[in-house]
């Protein structure tokens, strides 16, 4: 991050806050950065589109499945326990993945990392909550929380580009091994040691409940194998395990989601937004490359290297929206007309006449919402739940991203299986979704301006009652 933006800090808070957004740069960053490598993966380990979605999936399915678990045992154990543990599986995971040995092992070790990524991420987010309480620094520490993140998913492409060219796709995983070991090192000066456990315990059926639901619910919805009536089936097996979350939670002595994050209302529309942000933001960053390499016939490096204004803009507007305010809706617009501009994708088409406008767009939509969707989802909690709240928000990211890509992707080959095979085919499966990515943007604004409106009417009548 920039120095002057740190510099604002005491020399330790800053160090502490580079560390944390250094580390969910990296959690972000795996999100996206096997995109631009997908097509030498592809011919490497022959796999299908459908097959391909699963080494993005294994890793968001993992990390979002679990995130709300990893939020729990951070309130449980301690913040910095926790991020260690989740910092060290996240680095095993990734240093296995560099290893190129087959397809089942690179998705068994994108799995691991993304366990690591949900054990480290909340734990950080509580860290960084507890070091800038409730005020203006807390909103530029979240700015710049939400630009790391926001440059982790740009990042991850530009990077993915830059290393499949000169060392080959293994290398993408490598990275996070080379940045994740000093990262791992420095805690002890930079985090306080926890001051012991806070009282309670796991909440085992329910983890076993949200982590199962969501796993089958994605698998089902991504998966291409089986009868319609298995493909029914397994999602709908995953939705009736999430329902039982309710009775679960209500039973429970110490519950993983405590009751009163569902009542927040904040929370709640945080999250409901997020989950529908994380669909768009995973599946433009997914059909983007592929139109690139496979339509436009891009090398890897190409394809990066023209990712840099999507960067750019998205980790500018992400600085911005931490010192503004009401940016989410603006955002939520803008990213709908970006998504509608590229949706265009001429099968001759050009950067500077086809690409850059909308990708522009595109990052600055990102940036506006993702800051203010964190800030809303964690928004008015209890300090003692800042742990599980930060792994909502981010389960909202990371499922939203699995379920949307799972989506478009059926769109897209739905749409594609029309025109038969050759990059006509692909185009038009990558326009159905792109379009069909612009459409979950504008239901996401519209929700966003009831929330606006609702909360502005309860300020309203919460500040006639106090003068009456």
């Amino acid at each position: 991050m920039r120095v002057h933006a740190l510099s604002r800090y005491s020399d330790s808070r800053g160090l502490t806050l580079a560390l944390l957004t250094a580390a969910q740069f990296l959690v972000v960053l795996n999100t996206s950065i096997v995109n631009v490598a997908l097509p030498a993966i592809d011919r490497d380990l022959g796999l299908s589109q459908t097959g391909l979605t699963w080494i993005v999936n294994a890793y968001l399915i993992a990390f979002g499945a679990l995130l709300p678990v990893g939020g729990r045992l951070a309130d449980l154990f301690g913040s910095r326990t926790t991020f260690v543990a989740g910092l060290v599986l996240f680095v095993g995971g990734s240093l296995v993945a560099s290893v190129p040995a087959g397809a089942g092992l690179l998705i068994a070790a994108r799995a691991a990392q993304g366990v690591g990524a949900a054990v480290l991420s909340p734990a950080a987010l509580a860290i960084l909550l507890s070091r800038f309480p409730p005020g203006p620094d807390r909103g530029r520490a979240l700015g710049i929380w939400g630009a790391a993140a926001a440059a982790g998913g740009a990042a991850g492409v530009l990077l993915s580009g830059l290393l499949t060219s000169a060392l080959g796709w293994w290398s993408i995983f490598a990275v996070s091994v080379a940045a994740g070991v000093p990262a791992l090192l420095s805690v002890p000066c930079l985090i306080p040691r926890d001051t012991g456990s806070r009282g309670g315990r796991l909440d085992v059926p329910g983890a076993l409940a949200v982590t199962a639901g969501l796993t089958l619910l994605v698998y089902g919805l991504g998966s291409r194998d089986g009868s319609g009536a298995e493909r029914f089936l397994v999602p709908a097996a995953g939705i009736v395990l999430l329902l039982s979350l309710v009775p679960l939670e209500r039973r429970a002595t110490d519950p993983l989601i405590p009751p009163v994050l569902l009542g927040n209302r904040s929370v709640v529309a945080g999250n409901l937004l997020m989950l529908l942000l994380g669909m768009v933001w995973v599946g433009t960053f997914f059909f983007l490359p592929l139109y690139q390499q496979k339509v436009l016939s891009y090398s890897p490096l190409t394809a990066g290297l023209t990712q840099l204004p999507l960067a750019g803009a998205l980790m500018a507007a992400s600085a911005l929206a931490g010192r503004l305010r009401s940016t989410l809706l603006p955002g939520l617009v803008l990213l709908a007309v970006g998504l509608l501009w590229l949706a265009r994708l001429p099968l001759d088409g050009t950067f500077p006449a086809d690409l850059l406008g909308p990708s522009i767009l595109i990052g600055l939509g990102l940036g506006l919402a993702f800051v203010p969707l964190t800030a809303l989802g964690v928004s008015g909690v209890d300090p003692r739940h800042a742990g599980v709240a930060g792994g909502l928000i981010n389960t909202a990211r990371q499922v939203g991203g699995a379920l949307g890509l799972a989506i478009l992707t059926s769109l897209s080959s739905t749409a594609a299986a029309e025109k038969g095979l050759g990059p006509a085919a692909l185009a038009q499966g990558y326009r159905r979704a792109l379009i069909g990515a612009a459409v979950i943007s504008l239901l996401a604004a519209i929700g966003a301006g009831v929330h606006a409106l609702r909360d502005s009417g309860r300020t309203s009548r919460s500040t006639v009652s106090t003068t009456q």
